[in-house]
Protein backbone atom coordinates (compact mmCIF):
# COMPACT_ATOMS: atom_id res chain seq x y z
CA UNK A 1 0.00 0.00 0.00
CA UNK A 2 3.44 2.86 0.52
CA UNK A 3 4.35 1.77 -2.95
CA UNK A 4 0.18 2.72 -4.22
CA UNK A 5 0.33 5.74 -2.19
CA UNK A 6 4.03 7.23 -3.07
CA UNK A 7 2.11 6.52 -6.83
CA UNK A 8 -0.55 8.70 -6.05
CA UNK A 9 1.09 11.55 -4.57
CA UNK A 10 3.30 11.81 -7.05
CA UNK A 11 0.44 12.39 -10.51
CA UNK A 12 -1.57 13.62 -8.25
CA UNK A 13 -4.25 10.43 -7.88
CA UNK A 14 -6.84 11.26 -5.33
CA UNK A 15 -9.03 8.63 -4.14
CA UNK A 16 -9.84 5.31 -1.86
CA UNK A 17 -11.97 3.74 -4.09
CA UNK A 18 -11.07 -0.48 -3.91
CA UNK A 19 -11.18 -0.97 -8.20
CA UNK A 20 -8.63 2.24 -8.81
CA UNK A 21 -6.46 0.87 -6.34
CA UNK A 22 -6.24 -2.08 -7.82
CA UNK A 23 -5.58 -1.02 -11.35
CA UNK A 24 -2.99 0.76 -9.55
CA UNK A 25 -1.28 -1.77 -8.42
CA UNK A 26 -1.40 -3.88 -12.02
CA UNK A 27 0.30 -1.03 -13.42
CA UNK A 28 3.17 -0.75 -11.26
CA UNK A 29 3.45 -4.36 -11.83
CA UNK A 30 3.52 -4.48 -15.18
CA UNK A 31 5.63 -1.04 -15.54
CA UNK A 32 9.38 -3.29 -15.00
CA UNK A 33 8.29 -5.80 -18.44
CA UNK A 34 7.65 -5.39 -22.10
CA UNK A 35 4.74 -6.49 -22.17
CA UNK A 36 1.94 -4.22 -24.11
CA UNK A 37 -1.30 -2.66 -21.98
CA UNK A 38 -4.53 -1.99 -22.93
CA UNK A 39 -6.31 0.42 -20.80
CA UNK A 40 -10.07 0.53 -20.70
CA UNK A 41 -12.62 3.18 -19.65
CA UNK A 42 -15.09 5.92 -19.91
CA UNK A 43 -13.76 9.18 -21.41
CA UNK A 44 -11.95 11.23 -18.16
CA UNK A 45 -10.89 9.18 -16.33
CA UNK A 46 -7.20 9.51 -16.58
CA UNK A 47 -6.21 6.75 -18.87
CA UNK A 48 -2.94 8.98 -19.97
CA UNK A 49 -1.55 9.44 -16.43
CA UNK A 50 -1.71 5.47 -16.04
CA UNK A 51 0.21 5.75 -19.32
CA UNK A 52 2.68 7.47 -17.49
CA UNK A 53 3.04 5.82 -14.83
CA UNK A 54 3.84 2.76 -16.57
CA UNK A 55 6.50 4.24 -18.86
CA UNK A 56 8.03 6.31 -16.16
CA UNK A 57 8.41 3.11 -13.54
CA UNK A 58 10.27 1.07 -16.80
CA UNK A 59 13.67 0.77 -17.74
CA UNK A 60 12.41 2.37 -20.72
CA UNK A 61 12.53 5.86 -19.15
CA UNK A 62 16.23 5.94 -19.30
CA UNK A 63 16.21 4.93 -23.06
CA UNK A 64 13.24 6.79 -24.73
CA UNK A 65 10.37 9.18 -24.48
CA UNK A 66 6.45 8.52 -24.31
CA UNK A 67 4.63 9.88 -27.27
CA UNK A 68 1.35 10.16 -26.92
CA UNK A 69 -0.77 10.01 -30.11
CA UNK A 70 -4.79 10.40 -30.31
CA UNK A 71 -5.48 8.00 -33.00
CA UNK A 72 -9.28 9.72 -33.21
CA UNK A 73 -8.02 13.09 -33.61
CA UNK A 74 -5.54 12.55 -36.62
CA UNK A 75 -7.52 12.40 -40.05
CA UNK A 76 -7.80 8.90 -41.49
CA UNK A 77 -5.85 10.10 -44.83
CA UNK A 78 -2.66 11.15 -42.90
CA UNK A 79 -2.29 8.82 -39.64
CA UNK A 80 -0.58 6.32 -41.51
CA UNK A 81 2.36 9.13 -41.97
CA UNK A 82 2.14 10.54 -38.57
CA UNK A 83 2.42 6.85 -37.07
CA UNK A 84 4.99 5.65 -39.08
CA UNK A 85 6.60 8.47 -41.20
CA UNK A 86 7.12 8.76 -45.14
CA UNK A 87 9.86 9.47 -47.44
CA UNK A 88 10.45 12.64 -50.09
CA UNK A 89 7.68 12.36 -52.60
CA UNK A 90 5.35 9.93 -51.21
CA UNK A 91 2.70 12.31 -51.54
CA UNK A 92 2.31 15.78 -52.77
CA UNK A 93 3.92 18.17 -50.71
CA UNK A 94 6.11 15.43 -49.17
CA UNK A 95 9.31 17.47 -49.75
CA UNK A 96 11.42 15.62 -47.34
CA UNK A 97 11.70 12.50 -45.38
CA UNK A 98 9.99 12.69 -42.06
CA UNK A 99 9.91 10.11 -39.14
CA UNK A 100 6.62 8.97 -37.57
CA UNK A 101 5.60 8.58 -34.01
CA UNK A 102 6.96 4.90 -34.11
CA UNK A 103 10.65 6.05 -35.01
CA UNK A 104 10.47 8.60 -32.29
CA UNK A 105 9.61 6.41 -29.83
CA UNK A 106 12.35 4.25 -30.57
CA UNK A 107 13.44 2.62 -27.29
CA UNK A 108 10.50 4.15 -25.30
CA UNK A 109 6.94 3.74 -25.05
CA UNK A 110 4.04 4.88 -27.34
CA UNK A 111 0.86 5.57 -25.92
CA UNK A 112 -2.44 5.09 -28.63
CA UNK A 113 -4.92 6.32 -26.99
CA UNK A 114 -8.90 6.10 -28.56
CA UNK A 115 -6.94 2.85 -30.38
CA UNK A 116 -10.76 1.55 -31.92
CA UNK A 117 -10.33 4.87 -33.81
CA UNK A 118 -8.02 3.33 -35.49
CA UNK A 119 -8.81 2.57 -39.27
CA UNK A 120 -8.75 -1.13 -40.50
CA UNK A 121 -6.01 -1.09 -42.99
CA UNK A 122 -3.53 0.42 -40.32
CA UNK A 123 -4.66 -2.41 -37.78
CA UNK A 124 -2.48 -5.17 -39.89
CA UNK A 125 0.52 -2.75 -40.16
CA UNK A 126 0.20 -2.05 -36.30
CA UNK A 127 0.40 -5.83 -35.60
CA UNK A 128 2.97 -6.38 -37.63
CA UNK A 129 5.20 -3.72 -35.57
CA UNK A 130 3.86 -5.83 -32.27
CA UNK A 131 4.95 -8.92 -33.11
CA UNK A 132 8.18 -8.40 -35.22
CA UNK A 133 9.31 -4.53 -34.71
CA UNK A 134 9.17 -3.56 -38.12
CA UNK A 135 7.77 -1.02 -40.15
CA UNK A 136 7.86 0.56 -43.22
CA UNK A 137 7.44 4.92 -44.06
CA UNK A 138 5.03 5.79 -46.63
CA UNK A 139 6.13 5.64 -50.02
CA UNK A 140 9.59 3.43 -49.16
CA UNK A 141 9.86 -0.34 -49.36
CA UNK A 142 12.98 -0.55 -46.80
CA UNK A 143 11.90 -2.21 -43.93
CA UNK A 144 12.86 -0.33 -40.52
CA UNK A 145 13.15 -2.30 -36.82
CA UNK A 146 11.96 -0.26 -33.97
CA UNK A 147 11.82 -1.10 -30.59
CA UNK A 148 8.59 0.16 -29.03
CA UNK A 149 6.44 -0.84 -26.31
CA UNK A 150 2.96 -0.18 -27.21
CA UNK A 151 0.44 0.96 -23.93
CA UNK A 152 -3.30 1.39 -25.89
CA UNK A 153 -6.37 3.32 -24.59
CA UNK A 154 -9.90 3.01 -25.46
CA UNK A 155 -13.75 3.67 -24.17
CA UNK A 156 -15.25 1.43 -27.05
CA UNK A 157 -16.79 -1.75 -25.82
CA UNK A 158 -14.23 -3.87 -27.93
CA UNK A 159 -16.12 -6.88 -28.21
CA UNK A 160 -18.77 -5.71 -29.78
CA UNK A 161 -16.61 -3.37 -32.21
CA UNK A 162 -14.48 -7.00 -32.98
CA UNK A 163 -18.15 -8.75 -33.78
CA UNK A 164 -18.66 -6.06 -36.15
CA UNK A 165 -15.93 -6.03 -37.68
CA UNK A 166 -14.46 -2.50 -36.99
CA UNK A 167 -11.57 -3.93 -34.74
CA UNK A 168 -9.44 -7.06 -36.13
CA UNK A 169 -9.61 -9.82 -32.78
CA UNK A 170 -5.65 -10.75 -33.65
CA UNK A 171 -4.57 -7.10 -32.50
CA UNK A 172 -6.78 -7.45 -30.13
CA UNK A 173 -4.89 -10.04 -28.49
CA UNK A 174 -1.76 -8.88 -29.03
CA UNK A 175 -2.76 -5.49 -27.08
CA UNK A 176 -4.11 -6.95 -24.28
CA UNK A 177 -1.62 -8.82 -22.77
CA UNK A 178 -2.25 -7.31 -20.05
CA UNK A 179 -5.75 -5.12 -19.04
CA UNK A 180 -6.09 -2.38 -16.90
CA UNK A 181 -9.69 -1.11 -16.61
CA UNK A 182 -10.26 2.60 -14.77
CA UNK A 183 -13.91 2.72 -13.24
CA UNK A 184 -15.82 5.45 -14.00
CA UNK A 185 -16.58 8.02 -11.02
CA UNK A 186 -20.11 7.09 -10.77
CA UNK A 187 -18.46 4.02 -9.61
CA UNK A 188 -16.41 5.88 -7.31
CA UNK A 189 -18.70 7.87 -5.19
CA UNK A 190 -16.75 7.90 -2.06
CA UNK A 191 -14.01 9.60 -3.50
CA UNK A 192 -16.40 12.41 -5.07
CA UNK A 193 -15.90 14.92 -2.46
CA UNK A 194 -12.46 13.93 -1.84
CA UNK A 195 -11.72 14.97 -5.55
CA UNK A 196 -13.84 18.35 -5.19
CA UNK A 197 -11.44 19.65 -2.11
CA UNK A 198 -8.69 18.80 -4.10
CA UNK A 199 -9.24 20.67 -6.79
CA UNK A 200 -10.91 23.86 -4.90
CA UNK A 201 -7.87 23.76 -2.93
CA UNK A 202 -5.91 24.21 -6.01
CA UNK A 203 -7.89 26.31 -7.12
CA UNK A 204 -7.86 28.81 -4.19
CA UNK A 205 -4.54 28.62 -3.70
CA UNK A 206 -3.61 29.50 -7.58
CA UNK A 207 -5.73 32.89 -7.49
CA UNK A 208 -5.39 33.74 -3.65
CA UNK A 209 -9.32 33.46 -2.80
CA UNK A 210 -10.94 31.47 -0.22
CA UNK A 211 -11.84 27.42 -0.45
CA UNK A 212 -15.38 26.60 -1.34
CA UNK A 213 -17.49 24.96 1.13
CA UNK A 214 -20.22 22.25 0.58
CA UNK A 215 -23.52 21.90 2.33
CA UNK A 216 -24.61 18.69 3.15
CA UNK A 217 -27.19 18.85 0.69
CA UNK A 218 -25.20 20.15 -2.03
CA UNK A 219 -22.43 17.09 -1.04
CA UNK A 220 -25.49 14.32 -1.84
CA UNK A 221 -26.35 16.02 -5.20
CA UNK A 222 -22.76 16.23 -6.78
CA UNK A 223 -22.42 12.57 -5.44
CA UNK A 224 -25.43 11.16 -7.23
CA UNK A 225 -24.79 13.39 -10.10
CA UNK A 226 -23.88 10.84 -13.01
CA UNK A 227 -21.26 12.88 -14.14
CA UNK A 228 -20.35 11.34 -17.63
CA UNK A 229 -17.48 13.24 -18.06
CA UNK A 230 -15.77 12.00 -14.97
CA UNK A 231 -12.80 13.29 -13.29
CA UNK A 232 -12.23 16.12 -16.18
CA UNK A 233 -15.81 17.16 -15.70
CA UNK A 234 -15.75 17.64 -11.84
CA UNK A 235 -12.39 19.23 -12.15
CA UNK A 236 -14.18 22.18 -14.74
CA UNK A 237 -16.95 22.36 -12.98
CA UNK A 238 -14.80 23.06 -9.52
CA UNK A 239 -13.44 25.69 -11.41
CA UNK A 240 -15.82 27.42 -12.78
CA UNK A 241 -17.66 27.53 -9.27
CA UNK A 242 -14.40 29.04 -8.04
CA UNK A 243 -14.11 31.84 -10.00
CA UNK A 244 -17.82 32.50 -10.73
CA UNK A 245 -20.00 32.32 -7.73
CA UNK A 246 -19.34 35.37 -5.19
CA UNK A 247 -20.53 33.04 -2.18
CA UNK A 248 -18.07 30.39 -0.53
CA UNK A 249 -20.46 28.30 0.06
CA UNK A 250 -22.23 25.98 -2.09
CA UNK A 251 -25.89 25.09 -1.32
CA UNK A 252 -27.83 22.34 -3.77
CA UNK A 253 -29.36 25.09 -5.85
CA UNK A 254 -26.06 26.53 -6.94
CA UNK A 255 -24.80 23.13 -7.65
CA UNK A 256 -27.45 22.59 -9.58
CA UNK A 257 -26.87 25.89 -11.90
CA UNK A 258 -23.69 23.91 -13.20
CA UNK A 259 -24.40 20.42 -13.06
CA UNK A 260 -27.52 20.04 -14.20
CA UNK A 261 -27.38 17.29 -16.99
CA UNK A 262 -27.66 18.86 -20.65
CA UNK A 263 -30.17 16.37 -21.83
CA UNK A 264 -30.62 18.32 -25.40
CA UNK A 265 -26.45 17.46 -26.22
CA UNK A 266 -27.07 13.89 -26.45
CA UNK A 267 -27.07 12.40 -29.50
CA UNK A 268 -29.38 9.93 -29.93
CA UNK A 269 -27.27 7.29 -32.08
CA UNK A 270 -24.57 7.07 -29.08
CA UNK A 271 -26.96 6.41 -26.31
CA UNK A 272 -25.88 4.12 -23.71
CA UNK A 273 -27.89 1.81 -22.01
CA UNK A 274 -26.53 2.78 -18.81
CA UNK A 275 -26.86 6.39 -19.49
CA UNK A 276 -30.20 8.46 -18.34
CA UNK A 277 -32.32 8.33 -21.59
CA UNK A 278 -32.00 12.10 -22.70
CA UNK A 279 -34.78 14.03 -23.14
CA UNK A 280 -33.86 14.14 -26.79
CA UNK A 281 -33.73 10.55 -27.12
CA UNK A 282 -37.25 10.19 -25.06
CA UNK A 283 -38.83 12.65 -27.75
CA UNK A 284 -37.07 10.49 -31.07
CA UNK A 285 -38.80 7.96 -29.60
CA UNK A 286 -42.00 9.25 -29.14
CA UNK A 287 -42.13 10.74 -32.57
CA UNK A 288 -40.87 7.00 -33.87
CA UNK A 289 -44.24 5.52 -32.00
CA UNK A 290 -46.54 7.29 -33.44
CA UNK A 291 -44.60 7.04 -36.84
CA UNK A 292 -45.48 3.25 -36.00
CA UNK A 293 -49.10 3.72 -34.73
CA UNK A 294 -49.63 6.15 -37.93
CA UNK A 295 -48.51 3.51 -40.29
CA UNK A 296 -50.65 0.98 -38.35
CA UNK A 297 -54.05 3.45 -39.17
CA UNK A 298 -53.30 3.84 -42.41
CA UNK A 299 -52.44 0.25 -42.94
CA UNK A 300 -56.05 -0.45 -41.27
CA UNK A 301 -57.65 2.37 -43.61
CA UNK A 302 -56.44 1.08 -46.75
CA UNK A 303 -58.37 -2.15 -45.76
CA UNK A 304 -61.31 -0.59 -44.96
CA UNK A 305 -61.33 1.82 -48.02
CA UNK A 306 -60.49 -1.43 -50.72
CA UNK A 307 -63.12 -3.63 -48.86
CA UNK A 308 -65.31 -0.64 -49.52
CA UNK A 309 -64.13 -0.92 -53.00
CA UNK A 310 -64.71 -4.26 -53.50
CA UNK A 311 -68.35 -4.37 -51.99
CA UNK A 312 -69.27 -1.08 -54.33
CA UNK A 313 -67.68 -3.30 -57.14
CA UNK A 314 -69.88 -6.39 -56.57
CA UNK A 315 -72.89 -4.42 -55.86
CA UNK A 316 -72.57 -3.04 -59.43
CA UNK A 317 -72.15 -5.99 -60.85
CA UNK A 318 -75.23 -7.57 -58.63
CA UNK A 319 -73.03 -10.03 -56.89
CA UNK A 320 -74.34 -9.04 -53.32
CA UNK A 321 -77.63 -6.69 -52.16
CA UNK A 322 -77.20 -4.25 -49.79
CA UNK A 323 -78.18 -6.30 -46.92
CA UNK A 324 -74.54 -8.00 -47.01
CA UNK A 325 -72.63 -5.04 -47.16
CA UNK A 326 -70.51 -3.49 -44.44
CA UNK A 327 -72.27 -1.35 -42.35
CA UNK A 328 -70.65 1.73 -43.16
CA UNK A 329 -72.01 1.41 -47.16
CA UNK A 330 -75.38 0.99 -45.34
CA UNK A 331 -75.76 4.16 -43.13
CA UNK A 332 -74.00 6.44 -46.04
CA UNK A 333 -75.62 5.96 -49.14
CA UNK A 334 -78.63 3.37 -51.09
CA UNK A 335 -78.22 1.15 -53.32
CA UNK A 336 -79.40 2.68 -56.57
CA UNK A 337 -77.45 5.92 -56.01
CA UNK A 338 -74.40 4.50 -55.50
CA UNK A 339 -73.41 3.92 -59.63
CA UNK A 340 -75.10 4.73 -62.83
CA UNK A 341 -73.08 3.31 -65.24
CA UNK A 342 -72.84 1.23 -68.10
CA UNK A 343 -69.21 -0.29 -67.84
CA UNK A 344 -68.28 -2.56 -64.50
CA UNK A 345 -65.74 -1.27 -62.05
CA UNK A 346 -62.15 -2.28 -62.97
CA UNK A 347 -58.98 -1.44 -60.62
CA UNK A 348 -55.65 -1.44 -61.68
CA UNK A 349 -52.94 -3.09 -59.61
CA UNK A 350 -52.07 -0.07 -57.39
CA UNK A 351 -55.07 2.73 -57.00
CA UNK A 352 -54.85 6.08 -56.16
CA UNK A 353 -55.94 5.81 -52.92
CA UNK A 354 -53.15 3.29 -52.62
CA UNK A 355 -50.71 5.91 -53.96
CA UNK A 356 -51.49 8.47 -51.82
CA UNK A 357 -51.23 6.38 -48.99
CA UNK A 358 -47.92 4.77 -49.98
CA UNK A 359 -47.20 8.57 -50.23
CA UNK A 360 -48.11 9.34 -46.68
CA UNK A 361 -45.89 6.38 -45.30
CA UNK A 362 -42.92 7.98 -47.28
CA UNK A 363 -43.55 11.17 -45.79
CA UNK A 364 -44.17 10.14 -42.34
CA UNK A 365 -40.07 8.15 -42.29
CA UNK A 366 -38.60 11.26 -44.14
CA UNK A 367 -40.13 13.78 -41.42
CA UNK A 368 -38.65 11.50 -38.95
CA UNK A 369 -34.88 11.01 -40.50
CA UNK A 370 -35.00 14.51 -40.93
CA UNK A 371 -35.68 15.28 -37.52
CA UNK A 372 -33.47 13.30 -36.03
CA UNK A 373 -30.68 14.83 -38.52
CA UNK A 374 -31.51 18.41 -37.46
CA UNK A 375 -31.16 17.53 -33.83
CA UNK A 376 -27.70 15.64 -34.59
CA UNK A 377 -26.52 18.69 -36.33
CA UNK A 378 -28.11 20.93 -33.72
CA UNK A 379 -26.35 19.02 -31.18
CA UNK A 380 -22.92 19.49 -32.38
CA UNK A 381 -23.44 23.10 -33.43
CA UNK A 382 -24.29 23.94 -29.82
CA UNK A 383 -21.97 21.67 -28.29
CA UNK A 384 -18.87 24.13 -30.74
CA UNK A 385 -20.61 27.09 -29.42
CA UNK A 386 -20.54 26.57 -25.87
CA UNK A 387 -16.76 25.77 -26.21
CA UNK A 388 -15.94 28.52 -28.58
CA UNK A 389 -14.89 26.21 -31.14
CA UNK A 390 -12.94 23.95 -29.69
CA UNK A 391 -13.18 20.24 -31.67
CA UNK A 392 -12.03 18.06 -28.22
CA UNK A 393 -14.08 19.89 -25.38
CA UNK A 394 -16.94 19.38 -27.60
CA UNK A 395 -16.79 15.73 -28.98
CA UNK A 396 -16.48 15.05 -25.40
CA UNK A 397 -19.41 16.90 -24.48
CA UNK A 398 -20.99 14.81 -27.08
CA UNK A 399 -19.12 11.80 -25.57
CA UNK A 400 -17.97 11.27 -29.48
CA UNK A 401 -14.38 10.65 -30.61
CA UNK A 402 -12.90 13.90 -32.17
CA UNK A 403 -12.63 11.74 -35.42
CA UNK A 404 -16.10 10.86 -35.69
CA UNK A 405 -16.56 14.89 -34.85
CA UNK A 406 -14.61 15.66 -37.99
CA UNK A 407 -16.43 13.68 -40.11
CA UNK A 408 -19.81 14.75 -38.80
CA UNK A 409 -18.60 18.71 -39.59
CA UNK A 410 -17.79 17.84 -43.42
CA UNK A 411 -21.08 15.67 -43.54
CA UNK A 412 -22.92 18.44 -41.84
CA UNK A 413 -21.14 21.13 -43.80
CA UNK A 414 -20.80 23.04 -40.59
CA UNK A 415 -17.97 25.71 -40.55
CA UNK A 416 -15.89 26.80 -36.88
Amino acid sequence: MNEIQTVKNRYKIIGNNPELNRSLLVAINVAPTDMSVLITGESGVGKDVFSKIIHDNSARKNTGNIISVNCGAIPEGTIESELFGHVKGAYTNADRDRKGYFEEADKGTIFLDEIGELPLQLQAKLLRVLESGEMMRVGSSKVQKVNVRVVAATNLDMAKAIREGRFREDLYYRLNQISIHLPSLRERKEDIELLFRWFASNIAEKYHMPMLQLTDDAKDYIINYPWYGNVRELKNITEQMSVIESTRTITREVAMKYLRYELSTKLPTIYQPHEIASATAITDRELLLKALSMGQMITEMRAEINELKNTLAALVKGGISLGNAPQQLQHSTQAEDIYEMEEPITYSATTEEEEKNSFLDTEVIEEESLSLEDRKRDAIQRALEKYKGNRRLAAAELDISERTLYRKLKEYEIEL
